[in-house]
């Protein structure tokens, strides 16, 4: 009979404090922080919305179940390369134009679960929901269709600020008629660009050369009336200088026929006397 050795494995129990951070390490993994701006929904495993709003700076664990977080300040649309029509019924070659809204946060849920998806947005770089992101891209591009039409084409950039006030009235009374004012903020309507059409900037340009050619004539004109009442001038000024000479020699003449005039002044170089007594 041989012998054979028995070899135990004995297992090194886990200590209570290396537990507590393994399952604290769990939990820390299956969290979501609300971030600053942010506003967070609890999704069930049944994919319901449970609770209400996950407010910021809050740790939230996803371990059953999702959280899902939505952005609620300073969200900003932007509208790029637009055409609308003019009062001038010419279309604008670009307009750009950028609104920023804000989410009441007590507002979030209702929003994601009564609202559309097609209402909002969604960032795959963030791995966001934008809540009313593309309802308010649509409301934005309306209002600015509607501000831009009262005005003639080349007017609208000199008209900027008045287009922005009435952007952001359009939008805030769209709002409050769809309920949602109490909701969604707008805080800033900004008119980035405005191109006229080619053609209105063409015809712009040739009436501004026509009217700098017109009054380039008109000066002309102006100069040449001045040079001519100039020139009359001097001449009515060379007659009368010269009646003046003449009414001098005669009075001269008729004082020496008349024995009046006994000395004669005369030019230094008056040489019009001969002396005699030269010879």
């Amino acid at each position: 009979m041989s012998a054979h050795k028995t070899h135990e494995t004995r297992k090194t129990p886990v200590r209570p404090a290396t537990l507590a951070l393994l399952l604290a390490a769990m939990a820390l993994g299956a969290c979501t922080r609300i971030e600053t701006g942010e506003v967070g929904l609890r999704v069930g495993i049944d994919k319901q919305i449970s609770g209400a709003e996950l407010m910021p700076g809050s740790f939230n664990q996803t371990l059953f179940g999702d959280v899902l977080t939505f952005p609620v300040r300073d969200i900003a649309v932007v509208l790029d390369n637009k055409n609308p029509l003019t009062a001038d019924n010419s279309t604008l070659k670009d307009f750009d134009l950028t609104l920023v809204y804000s989410i009441n946060p007590s507002s979030v849920s209702d929003l994601w679960g009564t609202k559309s998806r097609s209402f909002h947005a969604y960032n795959k770089e963030e791995r966001d929901w934008i809540l009313m992101h593309s309802y308010m891209t649509t409301v934005a591009n309306n209002a600015a269709y509607k501000a831009v039409r009262e005005y003639k084409a080349l007017s609208v950039a000199d008209n900027r600020q008045k287009i922005e006030q009435e952007i952001k009235r359009i939008v805030t009374e769209t709002l409050a008629s769809e309920k949602l004012d109490q909701a969604l903020t707008v805080s800033l309507v900004q008119v980035r660009n405005v191109m006229p059409a080619d053609d209105i900037i063409a015809s712009a340009n040739a009436v501004v050369t026509a009217q700098n050619a017109l009054r380039a004539k008109e000066i002309e004109v102006e100069t040449a009336k001045k040079e001519a009442e100039r020139i009359a001038a001097l001449n009515a000024n060379s007659k009368a200088i010269e009646y003046m000479n003449a009414q001098a020699q005669l009075k001269i003449a008729e004082g020496i026929a008349a024995g009046k005039v006994n000395t004669i002044v005369v030019p230094y170089d008056f040489k019009g006397i001969v002396n005699a007594n030269s010879r």
